[in-house]
């Protein structure tokens, strides 16, 4: 059964890139012997919407057409995957931008709601590079389609999964229409708060949900402890 453009699969992956450079990987054990795992991150598998812009363009085009279960390897120009290098992305940033970081080449940080990457520091000027690490580079993926998903609730759970690193979120389904109950962690979470729109558009459109609502859930606060009255009157006994 080939997947087509709409279709919600589960898609284990492994991405290199300078032949053998291991970037990304849904295989945990993978991850851990190339020194990039995340303990906060989800292995296993993906779920998403082919054709939705879920992966990088050369991945996503390369899968559309193929029979669940196919596994295969797609070599990736640049133009298709991270994009050129472009040097007007390059800047020269003032020191002080650091505060109390100390800056040096290869250094990640995050200035102004951007991420870059320290080239070089010259002096009290540190030159940045906000590309994507691997803009200008031919990236290769292994890749496996593992299912097609058919049922609705575990289609919802999947994409919420891909956008929150939360599995299994608490999801009610109730004619055609969709409440998500989503925990108070999130309702702070930027990134969240950004993607969930997009994520409920997805929703209604490649899952055909008729309606998406968010239910937030916040703890009620611990009350704090009372002394207890028999102990008040046995401290009084004690000092008569």
């Amino acid at each position: 059964m080939a997947v087509e453009k709409g279709d919600v699969i589960k898609l284990s992956y492994t991405g290199k890139f300078d032949e053998d450079q291991i970037f990304d990987t849904t295989n945990e054990e993978l991850a851990k012997e190339n020194e990039i795992y995340n303990p906060r991150g989800m292995y296993g598998g993906d779920v998403v919407i082919v054709g939705a812009g879920h992966t990088i363009a050369g991945l996503d085009e390369d899968i559309a057409g193929k029979d669940v279960g196919y596994s295969g390897t797609v070599v990736i120009p640049a133009e298709k995957g991270f994009g050129a290098h472009d040097p007007k992305l390059v800047e020269n940033i003032s020191i002080t931008k650091f505060r109390d970081q100390k800056a040096y080449p290869g250094m990640n940080i995050e200035i102004d709601n951007r991420r870059g990457t320290v080239t070089k520091v010259i002096g009290r000027r540190v030159r940045v590079d906000f590309n994507h690490p691997l803009a200008g580079k031919e990236v290769t993926y292994e890749y496996t389609i593992e299912e097609k998903l058919e049922d609705v609730t575990e289609k919802v759970q999947g994409l919420l999964a891909l956008y929150t690193g939360i599995p299994d979120l608490e999801v009610e389904i109730n004619d055609n229409k969709a409440a998500i109950k989503v925990p108070a962690m999130l309702s702070f979470n930027q990134r969240w708060l950004m993607a969930k729109g997009r994520v409920a558009s997805e929703l209604v459109e490649y899952v055909g949900l008729d309606e998406v609502s968010y239910v937030e859930t916040y703890p009620l606060p611990t009350p704090a402890p009372v002394a207890e009255p028999e102990a008040e009157e046995e401290v009084a006994e004690s000092e008569e």
